[in-house]
């Protein structure tokens, strides 16, 4: 087991590879009475179209297939998971996104035999068609619920609007035709390609003695027979630079419209500290260009193109990138006229500085070190840096280390009219005015 220790943040993480390839990180906080343990893989909902372990000819699963199966993780043969947890007074909860599934609980006791739990239902798979079919109703249920939600479809109207062949473009959950289609079969090869725990990682956070628990997970393990572990092989279709849609929009029943302008990144092949930089850069210019302190915010609050919903943002995974921007707003058109003309001024003189930087700076760093009190935070974080070779203890030295030549090369990657995208929800009642 080895030590890191980041002195600056004064935090000691333990880490160990074990034999089997997991990667297991134990995170001690001092004064802490909560442990929030994560089991998660590297698998999501982009994840649709690969060579199943064991075969050479690549496959495509039905859409929505990684959230499926994290719901019926939970379902076992002799009950339902969740109930070993509330037994041993545990919270514990699950989530698919894009890029990884994520098993979790937080505890204040148990520890141990929480830990055994999570680590023996998440590898141990239970699928039967019967089960499968029940499931379908409950999961279209739910995609049915977010349907009707109006911020869910503007969110993933705009990522649609922007991408034409990624998966990105396809709702995590699927649609209910396409989950009418998962077979238990399918579970399987999904479950045995990206569940090996060569593709996993577990995070441990809170009261935790490292050297023991390390132990039991390494013991836990070492009972286990795995498959030797295997390369993933992943296929993603060629994606434009240029977005799908340049504009679109939905009739709901809301009060106020409500508008994102998308744009889509350029450079996405990046991991490790190159990634680090490159989002953290784009985070920053973000800041000084939307922020609540900047000239734009002033204008657009003023004028009243935005409310308390206003957002804006910065996704970036192996593969895809993107940056949302948007508000329910009286006055959407103004609101993107208005965002448009602002990148435009900045691509064609970049007008920040030093000072600028250091202020910005300050604050990411500060919402940083106040996130580091949260265990969710770090586990989930971490996790998600790791797989994609950074580390979430770096990101305080980067940012100190960071240019102004750095924020303008890195936003270079979401300039251009091509890139930008415009989606809105608008009132059903303003449809037959249209």
């Amino acid at each position: 087991m080895k030590e890191l220790h980041f002195k600056q943040l004064d935090e000691k993480l333990y880490h160990e590879k074990l034999e089997n390839g997991l990667e297991v990180y134990i995170l001690p906080k001092k004064g802490f009475s909560k442990t929030f343990v994560t089991f998660t893989t590297k698998y999501g909902s982009i994840d649709r179209t690969f060579v199943p372990f064991g075969e050479s000819a690549e496959v495509t699963v039905p859409d929505g297939i990684a959230h499926f199966l994290e719901h019926k993780m939970f379902e076992k043969e002799d009950g339902d998971v969740f109930q070993k947890f509330s037994g041993f007074g545990a919270a514990a909860n699950a989530f698919t996104s894009f890029t990884r599934t994520a098993y979790l609980f937080s505890a204040t006791d148990h520890l141990y035999e929480n830990t055994e739990t999570l680590l023996n239902f998440v590898q141990e798979p239970y699928f039967t068609q019967e089960t499968v079919e029940k499931e379908k109703g409950i999961i279209g249920q739910e995609i049915t619920m977010y349907d009707d939600q109006p911020d869910w479809r503007l969110y993933f109207g705009t990522i649609e609007n922007m991408y034409k062949e990624h998966p990105v473009k396809i709702d995590i959950a699927g649609t209910i035709e396409s989950i009418d289609q998962i077979t238990a079969e399918h579970l399987y090869t999904c479950y045995e390609t990206f569940y090996h725990p060569s593709n996993m990682l577990m995070f441990v956070v809170g009261a935790v003695n490292p050297e023991e628990m390390m132990n039991y997970i390494r013991e836990n393990q070492h009972k286990k027979e795995f498959k030797e572990p295997k390369t993933i092989e992943r296929k993603f279709e060629q994606e434009p630079v240029e977005v799908a849609k340049t504009e679109n929009s939905l009739y709901m029943d809301v009060q106020k419209p409500k508008v994102y302008m998308g744009i889509k990144a350029k450079e996405t092949s990046l991991q490790g500290e190159e990634m680090m930089i490159h989002e953290l850069a784009i985070q920053l210019s973000l800041e000084l260009i939307f922020g609540r302190s900047s000239d734009f915010y002033v204008e657009a609050y003023e004028k009243g193109w935005i409310d308390e919903s206003y957002v804006f943002d910065y996704t970036l995974e192996k593969g895809f990138g993107f940056a949302i921007i948007g508000s329910d707003t009286g006055m959407p058109k103004e609101l993107m006229e208005a965002v448009k003309k602002e990148l435009q001024k900045v691509e064609e003189k970049w007008p920040y500085g030093q000072d600028d930087l250091d202020r910005v700076r300050k604050k990411k760093i500060g919402y940083f070190l106040r996130a580091l009190n949260s265990v969710e935070f770090i586990a989930n974080q971490f996790t998600r840096y790791a797989f994609n070779d950074m580390n979430l203890f770096e990101a305080v030295p980067v940012l100190e280390k960071m240019t102004v030549a750095d924020l303008q090369q890195s936003f270079a990657s979401i300039q251009g009219e091509k890139q930008q995208t415009v989606f809105s929800i608008l009132p059903k009642k303003d449809q037959a005015k249209s």
